[in-house]
């Protein structure tokens, strides 16, 4: 007992000679506490618990038997788990200190890591993920920083590749991925602008073109997904433009309108005839004039706070949801999935098809276009079913303009009868 005891005294003493790190921390978290809403006092979850770690981390540098360090980093934990700019920047000043108190304390740089990591500084990020790695005994990080240094590895190999294909077009975002300060919010805006800059001038037929696309596409879904499954989904399976792909492919589809038309006919036998049926947004079924089923359901998140919206309780085999930004969609489907309401749920790789270069890459069709022809546009994109209709959608006004011109002209056959029109 006498060595350990005394390596702790020794390690106690070399604390009392950095009070600056301390005192620096609980300035941090004060500020981080003064800066709250008034109302803030009374929320629950994650800020809750982190008041509280600061509160046990305030009490262990005035308590002799308490460890200040460990209290330290467990309000960084608190603070990751708080999230948002305030949270991550609270979790990272508590890092530095920690990793400043003990330069070779694991959890200072992992925890670093992830601060850096939810910022956007991936390339800080992976330096502290290296640093903590070295220091573990194995060698092999917990799982979820292995996983992030994965990802942020092969998002950065997606870059370097999508730049060497085109070296002239991709000048400026080569300089920026020289900066090891660039961030993620810099550099997916100006990898974007590089996408459709070449796009524009070599045309989607180019070869290198559709390599570019495709590594576009890759470093969006390694940004945007999650690659866990997330617990609150209830076991809903995601899938991302290739797993949608399969669910349509060889199958018969028909999008329906939310119409009273629609719900008045005798159109059921025709609208369940098909493999898929889609429909959108809000809608009601009345079995004998809207059919019984809801293979997909697609849904486009509106006005500024799309998470304050109704859940989604309508049984349906695949959700799909369409928004941006990608922070509003998260916040949406994590507070507005019902579990065990959907099998299937795409992932933010289908979050906006019009206008992701990945995708359709049309960004011409305004601001809020229908959610109807955002799923019939996605679908006939992704060529993947012989038979493509749309019911419902016959009489004028339940498209925008240019979409029902877009129709129009691309239709094969249209029955007033059936208010079918057929797009194979």
């Amino acid at each position: 007992m006498t060595k350990p005891l005394a390596g702790l005294f020794k390690a106690r003493q070399r604390e009392a000679s950095w009070p600056g790190p301390y005192a620096r921390s609980m300035r941090l978290c004060g500020e981080h506490l003064a800066a709250q809403e008034p109302g803030a006092a009374g929320a629950t979850g994650p800020q809750v618990r982190l008041t509280r770690a600061i509160g046990a981390f305030a009490a262990s540098l005035d308590g002799p038997a308490a460890d200040p360090f460990d209290a330290l980093l467990q309000v960084g934990e608190r603070a990751l788990e708080a999230g948002g700019e305030h949270g991550l920047g609270l979790a990272l000043g508590l890092a530095e200190s920690a990793a400043g108190i003990r330069r070779r304390s694991k959890g200072a740089w992992r925890l670093r890591g992830l601060a850096l990591d939810g910022l956007g500084r991936d390339a800080e990020a992976l330096e502290c993920y290296e640093r903590y790695a070295a220091l573990l005994s194995d060698g092999r990080p917990a799982p979820e920083v292995a996983r992030r240094t994965d990802t942020l590895h092969r998002r950065r190999a997606c870059l370097e590749a999508a730049v060497a294909l085109f070296p002239a077009e991709g000048s400026e975002l080569r300089e920026l991925l020289a900066e090891p300060t660039a961030t993620t919010a810099v550099l997916a805006p100006r990898f974007d602008a590089y996408v459709r800059a070449v796009v524009a001038a070599h045309g989607p037929a180019d070869p290198a073109v559709r390599r570019l696309l495709a590594l576009y596409g890759s470093y969006r879904r390694l940004g945007e997904r999650d690659r866990v499954p997330d617990p609150l989904l209830g076991g809903t399976t995601p899938v991302d433009v290739g797993g949608l792909r399969a669910l349509v492919a060889g199958r018969t589809v028909c999008v329906v309108a939310n119409a009273g038309d629609v719900s008045g006919s005798t159109l059921c036998a025709e609208i369940d005839g098909y493999d898929l049926v889609v429909r959108c947004d809000s809608f009601r079924l009345r079995a004998e004039g809207t059919g019984g089923r809801t293979d997909l359901h697609a849904v486009t998140l509106r006005g500024d706070t799309p998470w304050d919206g109704p859940a989604w309780t309508q049984r349906a085999g695949v959700r799909l949801v369409f928004g941006d930004p990608v922070a509003g969609w998260r916040r949406a489907v994590r507070e507005r999935i019902v579990p065990g309401a959907q099998d299937h749920l795409a992932d933010a790789s289908l979050r906006r098809p019009l206008s992701d270069p990945a995708l359709l890459g049309e960004g011409d069709w305004g601001a809020a276009p229908t959610t109807a022809f955002t799923v019939l546009r996605l679908l006939d994109f992704l060529d993947a079913s012989p038979r493509l209709d749309l019911v419902g959608f016959t009489p004028a006004g339940r498209l925008r303009p240019r979409e029902a011109e877009w129709v129009a002209r691309r239709a094969t056959h249209v029955d007033d009868s059936k208010m079918r029109t057929a797009l194979r």
